[in-house]
This record gives C-alpha cells, structure tokens and sequence, in this order.
C-alpha cells in the first residue's frame, strides 16, 4: 500500500496531516527557543526580517500562480480570505513589530489558521502539489510568526489589540461578503459553509452560524487576552 504521502488525494488525520501538525509543533517551540535568546541581540531584528522575507516571498509565489490564466478562478484566485490578510500583517509585524500588526497576527494566526489546520478545506492531491505545499507552508508559516513574536519575542497583545482586530475583522467582512453577493463567490465562507466538516457545522444555519462564529471568535480572543493584561510586565510590542 502506498503511504498517505502519495496518495491522489489529501486525507484528513491520514499519516500525512499528524506529521504536518507534529512538525508544526516541533517548529513552533524551535522559534520560541530562539527568540529568547535574540531578544535585544542585533541577530533579533535579522532573524526576523529573513522570517518575514521567507514568508512574504513564498506567499507573493502562491499568489502569482494563482492568477495565472492556467490557473485562474474568481472563486480561489483572489487573495480575499482573511488568511490572505494574515500573511501579510505577519509579514509587516516580522519586520516592524508595530504593536497593531503584532494583534492581527496574534488573533487571527493563533485561532483562524490553527482551526484551518485542524480542519483543512483542502480537496488536492498530497505532497508534492502545489496546492498541499501553498496550505500547509503559507498556515504554518504565519503560525509560527504569531508564537515567534509573542512567546520569542516578547510581544504582548492587550484591550485595545483585542478592540482593534474586532474591528478590522468586520470592515473584511462587511467587504468581502459584498464581494461574495455580486460575484457568487465564498471566500471567507461568509456566504455559506464549506463543503468539508468545520467547527461552522456545529453553528447552525446561513446566516446565524455567521453571528455564532462572530461571539465565538471575540469570547476566544479575549481569552487569550486576559492572560497578558494579567501580567507584571507592560505591554512590550513596538509602537
């Protein structure tokens, strides 16, 4: 039998996904590690950078292929879905470390791209197309940015991080579900459900589930908020 690697089609929880997932994990504690000894170290800004750069280079690749006329479809090809919007404030807060870009990063790539993994909306083959390697290298790469910079770096969200994703999430989503109306488009799936199991299943029906996701959302950030607004130490993302 062929191992989950080559098989024509990604299986969920095959021996392919608790690889990729362990390897992310392995990677993640790897950054930590690194950051700490960086912190106020001229190799702490380079690192950085060169991170951002591996990120921003790979996704602009991605990018480009997606719109080539081989390739094109006005349902996928756009970079409308809010993981599109992640990479690049993981891009700008790598290499700035502005206090704002670090929130989004924060929010969005330690809930959105975590449950994406968890539950991947990927109907291609496995390894080595094209498709697998955007998912899995574009997701991991902008988690480990979120944990680099706040569990490495230091970087620490508050309040208003929290008020300020909420409210750059709505303006996407007001926007891009306009965008899915005229076009008949569902990037975000603000629009419907995605055709694979998620955590939308268990919210109910078009439109409620959007209201649900929305109070699940803020309930979880702020969650993960508290326990830095908690701590002795001010707030040390950069300004």
């Amino acid at each position: 039998m062929d191992p989950s690697w080559a098989q024509e089609t990604f299986t969920p929880y095959g021996v392919s996904h608790w690889v990729l997932l362990g390897a992310a994990a392995v990677g993640a504690v790897l950054l930590v590690r690194a950051g700490r000894r960086q912190r106020g170290t001229r190799s702490e800004v380079l690192f950085a950078r060169a991170f951002a750069l591996l990120l921003g280079l790979f996704a602009l690749a991605m990018q480009v292929y997606r719109v080539l006329p081989s390739q094109w479809d006005i349902g996928v090809s756009l970079p409308l879905h809010l993981s599109d919007l992640t990479w690049v404030v993981a891009v700008y807060a790598l290499w700035t470390r502005r206090w704002w870009a670090h929130s989004l990063t924060y929010y969005w790539g330690l809930t959105l791209n975590p449950q994406a993994m968890l539950t991947p909306a990927l109907d291609a083959p496995g390894f080595p197309h094209v498709d697998f390697v955007d998912f899995w290298v574009q997701h991991t790469l902008v988690v480990w940015a979120a944990i680099y910079l706040t569990w490495g770096l230091g970087l620490r969200p508050g309040w208003r991080a929290l008020a300020t994703a909420v409210l750059v999430t709505v303006a996407w989503g007001v926007l891009v579900f306009g965008f899915n109306s005229v076009t008949g488009t569902n990037y975000g799936f603000l629009n419907a459900k995605p055709d694979n199991p998620s955590l939308l299943d268990v919210m109910g029906p078009w439109p409620w589930y959007l209201a649900v996701e929305f109070a699940v959302g803020v309930a979880a950030w702020a969650l993960i908020t508290w326990p830095w607004t908690r701590a002795a130490r001010p707030t040390t993302s950069a300004n």
